[in-house]
Protein backbone atom coordinates (compact mmCIF):
# COMPACT_ATOMS: atom_id res chain seq x y z
CA UNK A 1 0.00 0.00 0.00
CA UNK A 2 1.24 3.51 -0.65
CA UNK A 3 2.73 4.74 2.37
CA UNK A 4 0.63 7.22 3.26
CA UNK A 5 -2.51 5.49 3.15
CA UNK A 6 -1.32 3.10 5.31
CA UNK A 7 -0.60 5.87 7.80
CA UNK A 8 -4.17 6.72 7.10
CA UNK A 9 -5.58 3.67 8.24
CA UNK A 10 -3.07 2.82 11.02
CA UNK A 11 -3.85 6.81 12.87
CA UNK A 12 -7.47 6.27 12.39
CA UNK A 13 -7.93 2.63 14.22
CA UNK A 14 -5.17 3.38 16.25
CA UNK A 15 -6.92 6.40 17.71
CA UNK A 16 -10.77 4.60 17.23
CA UNK A 17 -10.39 1.15 18.38
CA UNK A 18 -10.37 1.20 21.92
CA UNK A 19 -13.53 3.92 21.61
CA UNK A 20 -15.38 0.99 19.23
CA UNK A 21 -14.44 -2.13 22.18
CA UNK A 22 -15.67 0.11 24.78
CA UNK A 23 -18.78 1.27 23.21
CA UNK A 24 -19.89 -2.01 21.08
CA UNK A 25 -17.42 -4.83 22.01
CA UNK A 26 -14.88 -6.69 20.08
CA UNK A 27 -16.53 -7.56 16.66
CA UNK A 28 -15.94 -4.57 14.34
CA UNK A 29 -18.06 -5.39 11.54
CA UNK A 30 -21.88 -5.54 10.18
CA UNK A 31 -24.30 -7.31 12.18
CA UNK A 32 -26.67 -9.42 10.29
CA UNK A 33 -30.70 -8.59 10.88
CA UNK A 34 -32.64 -11.52 8.30
CA UNK A 35 -32.70 -11.92 5.21
CA UNK A 36 -35.32 -8.97 5.13
CA UNK A 37 -33.17 -6.77 7.31
CA UNK A 38 -36.28 -7.12 10.01
CA UNK A 39 -34.94 -9.05 13.05
CA UNK A 40 -34.67 -7.79 16.35
CA UNK A 41 -31.82 -8.77 17.88
CA UNK A 42 -28.85 -7.14 20.07
CA UNK A 43 -26.10 -5.08 17.98
CA UNK A 44 -23.48 -7.77 19.62
CA UNK A 45 -25.21 -11.02 18.67
CA UNK A 46 -26.66 -9.74 15.01
CA UNK A 47 -22.41 -9.48 14.54
CA UNK A 48 -21.90 -13.32 15.73
CA UNK A 49 -24.78 -14.42 13.57
CA UNK A 50 -23.29 -12.17 10.23
CA UNK A 51 -20.32 -14.83 11.25
CA UNK A 52 -22.24 -17.87 11.46
CA UNK A 53 -24.32 -16.85 8.12
CA UNK A 54 -20.87 -16.21 6.27
CA UNK A 55 -19.83 -19.82 7.23
CA UNK A 56 -22.71 -21.56 6.15
CA UNK A 57 -22.63 -19.63 3.42
CA UNK A 58 -19.41 -20.50 2.14
CA UNK A 59 -19.59 -23.95 3.28
CA UNK A 60 -22.86 -24.59 1.31
CA UNK A 61 -21.62 -22.95 -2.24
CA UNK A 62 -17.46 -24.50 -2.08
CA UNK A 63 -17.27 -28.11 -1.90
CA UNK A 64 -13.37 -27.51 -0.70
CA UNK A 65 -11.81 -30.90 0.54
CA UNK A 66 -10.05 -28.27 3.78
CA UNK A 67 -13.13 -27.73 5.07
CA UNK A 68 -13.70 -27.72 7.93
CA UNK A 69 -10.42 -25.46 8.05
CA UNK A 70 -7.45 -25.90 10.63
CA UNK A 71 -5.42 -23.20 9.57
CA UNK A 72 -7.03 -19.73 9.12
CA UNK A 73 -5.55 -16.34 8.10
CA UNK A 74 -7.92 -13.36 8.69
CA UNK A 75 -7.03 -10.53 6.62
CA UNK A 76 -7.84 -7.13 8.50
CA UNK A 77 -8.64 -8.31 12.07
CA UNK A 78 -9.45 -5.69 13.84
CA UNK A 79 -8.64 -6.26 17.71
CA UNK A 80 -9.02 -10.12 17.05
CA UNK A 81 -13.03 -10.29 16.96
CA UNK A 82 -13.78 -12.92 14.20
CA UNK A 83 -9.93 -14.56 14.83
CA UNK A 84 -10.68 -16.12 18.02
CA UNK A 85 -14.24 -16.72 17.01
CA UNK A 86 -13.00 -19.03 14.26
CA UNK A 87 -9.98 -20.32 16.08
CA UNK A 88 -12.63 -21.73 19.49
CA UNK A 89 -15.07 -23.07 16.54
CA UNK A 90 -13.17 -24.66 14.87
CA UNK A 91 -10.08 -25.59 17.21
CA UNK A 92 -7.87 -24.35 14.50
CA UNK A 93 -5.12 -22.47 14.16
CA UNK A 94 -5.62 -18.50 13.48
CA UNK A 95 -3.13 -15.45 12.26
CA UNK A 96 -4.58 -11.96 11.84
CA UNK A 97 -3.26 -9.41 10.13
CA UNK A 98 -4.03 -5.42 10.67
CA UNK A 99 -2.29 -2.39 9.83
CA UNK A 100 -2.66 -0.97 13.51
CA UNK A 101 -0.32 -1.51 16.11
CA UNK A 102 -2.37 -0.74 18.38
CA UNK A 103 -5.21 -3.84 17.41
CA UNK A 104 -2.45 -6.46 17.26
CA UNK A 105 -1.56 -5.65 20.75
CA UNK A 106 -5.10 -5.66 21.80
CA UNK A 107 -5.80 -8.43 19.86
CA UNK A 108 -3.35 -10.39 21.85
CA UNK A 109 -4.51 -9.34 25.04
CA UNK A 110 -8.00 -10.79 24.07
CA UNK A 111 -6.78 -14.00 22.86
CA UNK A 112 -4.71 -14.82 26.36
CA UNK A 113 -7.75 -13.71 27.93
CA UNK A 114 -9.66 -16.16 26.20
CA UNK A 115 -7.42 -19.12 26.40
CA UNK A 116 -6.25 -18.62 23.07
CA UNK A 117 -2.90 -17.55 22.59
CA UNK A 118 -1.47 -21.04 21.81
CA UNK A 119 -4.04 -21.26 18.89
CA UNK A 120 -3.74 -17.75 17.32
CA UNK A 121 -0.80 -14.99 16.51
CA UNK A 122 -1.61 -11.11 15.55
CA UNK A 123 0.99 -9.49 13.19
CA UNK A 124 1.20 -5.76 11.98
CA UNK A 125 1.29 -6.82 8.03
CA UNK A 126 0.14 -5.25 4.70
CA UNK A 127 -2.48 -7.41 2.85
CA UNK A 128 -1.29 -6.58 -0.34
CA UNK A 129 2.68 -8.19 0.60
CA UNK A 130 1.53 -10.26 2.88
CA UNK A 131 4.72 -12.24 4.93
CA UNK A 132 3.67 -15.97 4.48
CA UNK A 133 4.95 -18.41 2.59
CA UNK A 134 2.25 -19.69 -0.29
CA UNK A 135 -0.34 -22.04 0.07
CA UNK A 136 -0.40 -21.84 4.06
CA UNK A 137 -3.83 -21.36 4.56
CA UNK A 138 -7.12 -23.45 4.40
CA UNK A 139 -9.14 -20.38 4.93
CA UNK A 140 -8.59 -16.84 4.15
CA UNK A 141 -11.38 -14.84 6.09
CA UNK A 142 -12.03 -11.12 5.01
CA UNK A 143 -14.71 -9.31 6.78
CA UNK A 144 -14.96 -5.60 5.72
CA UNK A 145 -11.32 -4.52 4.96
CA UNK A 146 -11.14 -5.22 1.13
CA UNK A 147 -12.51 -1.48 1.23
CA UNK A 148 -9.52 -0.45 2.73
CA UNK A 149 -7.35 -1.77 -0.46
CA UNK A 150 -5.90 0.43 -2.80
CA UNK A 151 -5.00 -2.65 -5.16
CA UNK A 152 -8.36 -4.70 -5.19
CA UNK A 153 -6.30 -7.14 -7.48
CA UNK A 154 -3.28 -7.02 -5.94
CA UNK A 155 -5.73 -7.82 -2.75
CA UNK A 156 -7.28 -11.06 -4.37
CA UNK A 157 -4.04 -12.60 -5.77
CA UNK A 158 -2.23 -12.48 -2.10
CA UNK A 159 -5.37 -13.99 -0.69
CA UNK A 160 -4.99 -16.50 -3.61
CA UNK A 161 -1.48 -17.21 -3.25
CA UNK A 162 -1.28 -17.53 0.53
CA UNK A 163 -4.43 -20.58 0.25
CA UNK A 164 -3.25 -23.85 -0.19
CA UNK A 165 -4.74 -25.85 -3.14
CA UNK A 166 -8.32 -26.60 -2.60
CA UNK A 167 -8.75 -23.70 0.32
CA UNK A 168 -11.52 -21.36 0.37
CA UNK A 169 -11.54 -17.40 0.86
CA UNK A 170 -14.71 -15.87 2.46
CA UNK A 171 -14.60 -12.72 2.25
CA UNK A 172 -17.48 -9.58 2.58
CA UNK A 173 -17.05 -5.92 2.11
CA UNK A 174 -18.60 -2.74 0.90
CA UNK A 175 -19.16 -2.06 -2.76
CA UNK A 176 -20.87 0.47 -4.33
CA UNK A 177 -23.88 -0.25 -6.90
CA UNK A 178 -23.33 -2.15 -10.00
CA UNK A 179 -22.21 0.05 -12.92
CA UNK A 180 -23.38 -1.37 -15.95
CA UNK A 181 -25.71 -1.08 -18.91
CA UNK A 182 -29.02 -1.22 -17.19
CA UNK A 183 -27.90 0.67 -13.63
CA UNK A 184 -25.69 3.29 -15.75
CA UNK A 185 -22.80 5.42 -14.28
CA UNK A 186 -22.15 6.93 -11.10
CA UNK A 187 -23.63 9.96 -11.34
CA UNK A 188 -21.99 13.20 -10.22
CA UNK A 189 -24.06 13.31 -6.72
CA UNK A 190 -23.09 9.23 -5.74
CA UNK A 191 -19.81 10.08 -6.63
CA UNK A 192 -19.42 13.27 -4.08
CA UNK A 193 -21.35 10.79 -1.61
CA UNK A 194 -18.65 8.13 -1.77
CA UNK A 195 -15.95 10.81 -2.01
CA UNK A 196 -17.06 11.73 1.94
CA UNK A 197 -17.73 7.86 2.39
CA UNK A 198 -13.67 7.51 1.74
CA UNK A 199 -12.48 10.10 3.60
CA UNK A 200 -14.35 9.91 6.65
CA UNK A 201 -13.72 5.99 7.03
CA UNK A 202 -9.95 6.37 5.33
CA UNK A 203 -10.81 4.70 2.34
CA UNK A 204 -8.79 4.56 -0.72
CA UNK A 205 -12.11 3.65 -3.27
CA UNK A 206 -14.87 0.97 -3.49
CA UNK A 207 -15.54 -0.98 -6.68
CA UNK A 208 -19.03 -3.08 -7.03
CA UNK A 209 -19.22 -6.89 -6.57
CA UNK A 210 -19.31 -7.78 -9.88
CA UNK A 211 -15.69 -6.30 -10.12
CA UNK A 212 -14.96 -8.60 -7.47
CA UNK A 213 -16.20 -11.38 -9.61
CA UNK A 214 -14.21 -10.84 -12.55
CA UNK A 215 -11.14 -9.62 -10.62
CA UNK A 216 -11.49 -13.18 -8.65
CA UNK A 217 -12.41 -15.26 -11.97
CA UNK A 218 -8.74 -13.84 -13.74
CA UNK A 219 -6.72 -14.51 -11.03
CA UNK A 220 -8.08 -18.19 -10.58
CA UNK A 221 -10.69 -19.15 -8.27
CA UNK A 222 -12.61 -21.54 -8.74
CA UNK A 223 -16.62 -22.06 -7.65
CA UNK A 224 -17.09 -18.33 -7.11
CA UNK A 225 -20.28 -17.45 -5.61
CA UNK A 226 -21.40 -13.56 -4.94
CA UNK A 227 -24.46 -12.33 -3.19
CA UNK A 228 -25.71 -9.09 -2.09
CA UNK A 229 -26.48 -8.67 1.71
CA UNK A 230 -26.76 -4.84 2.11
CA UNK A 231 -30.76 -5.60 2.86
CA UNK A 232 -29.59 -8.18 5.70
CA UNK A 233 -26.44 -5.69 6.80
CA UNK A 234 -28.07 -2.29 6.40
CA UNK A 235 -29.81 -1.71 9.65
CA UNK A 236 -26.52 -2.06 11.66
CA UNK A 237 -26.09 1.61 10.41
CA UNK A 238 -28.96 2.81 12.57
CA UNK A 239 -28.57 0.68 15.62
CA UNK A 240 -24.83 1.79 16.04
CA UNK A 241 -26.23 5.79 15.60
CA UNK A 242 -28.60 5.26 18.09
CA UNK A 243 -25.95 3.90 20.69
CA UNK A 244 -23.70 7.01 19.65
CA UNK A 245 -25.88 8.59 22.27
CA UNK A 246 -25.23 6.41 24.87
CA UNK A 247 -23.46 8.90 27.44
CA UNK A 248 -20.91 7.01 28.34
CA UNK A 249 -19.76 6.40 24.38
CA UNK A 250 -19.90 10.35 23.80
CA UNK A 251 -17.82 10.85 27.03
CA UNK A 252 -15.65 8.95 25.52
CA UNK A 253 -15.81 9.81 22.17
CA UNK A 254 -15.07 13.73 23.23
CA UNK A 255 -11.44 12.25 24.42
CA UNK A 256 -10.74 9.78 21.17
CA UNK A 257 -9.53 12.71 18.92
CA UNK A 258 -11.11 14.49 16.10
CA UNK A 259 -10.95 11.59 13.20
CA UNK A 260 -12.72 9.61 15.77
CA UNK A 261 -15.57 12.15 16.38
CA UNK A 262 -15.71 13.15 12.36
CA UNK A 263 -16.16 8.97 11.89
CA UNK A 264 -18.76 9.31 14.48
CA UNK A 265 -20.48 12.19 13.59
CA UNK A 266 -20.79 11.01 9.67
CA UNK A 267 -22.54 8.03 10.60
CA UNK A 268 -25.53 8.91 8.63
CA UNK A 269 -23.37 8.47 5.09
CA UNK A 270 -23.46 4.89 5.42
CA UNK A 271 -26.92 5.08 6.51
CA UNK A 272 -28.44 6.85 3.21
CA UNK A 273 -25.45 5.13 1.53
CA UNK A 274 -27.58 1.93 1.71
CA UNK A 275 -31.04 3.81 1.60
CA UNK A 276 -30.14 5.47 -1.83
CA UNK A 277 -29.41 1.79 -3.08
CA UNK A 278 -25.46 3.05 -3.87
CA UNK A 279 -23.84 1.32 -0.61
CA UNK A 280 -23.37 -2.65 -0.59
CA UNK A 281 -22.26 -5.45 1.50
CA UNK A 282 -20.77 -7.61 -0.77
CA UNK A 283 -20.06 -11.38 -0.16
CA UNK A 284 -17.05 -13.29 -2.48
CA UNK A 285 -16.15 -17.04 -1.69
CA UNK A 286 -13.99 -19.27 -3.79
CA UNK A 287 -11.70 -21.83 -4.04
CA UNK A 288 -8.49 -22.23 -5.10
Amino acid sequence: MTSTLIEQIQQFYDASSSLWEEAWGEHMHHGYYGPDGKQKKNRRQAQIDMIEELLQWGAANEASSLWPPTSILDVGCGIGGSTLYLAEKFNATATGITLSPVQAKRAKERSESANLSQQTNFIVADALDMPFADESYDLVWSLESGEHMPNKQKFLQECHRVLKPGGTIIMATWCHRPVDSSNGELTDDERRHLADIYRVYALPYVISLPEYEAIAQNIGFQDICTADWSTAAAPFWDVVIESAFDPKVLVSLLFSGWTTIEAALSLGLMSRGYERGLIKFGLLCGNK
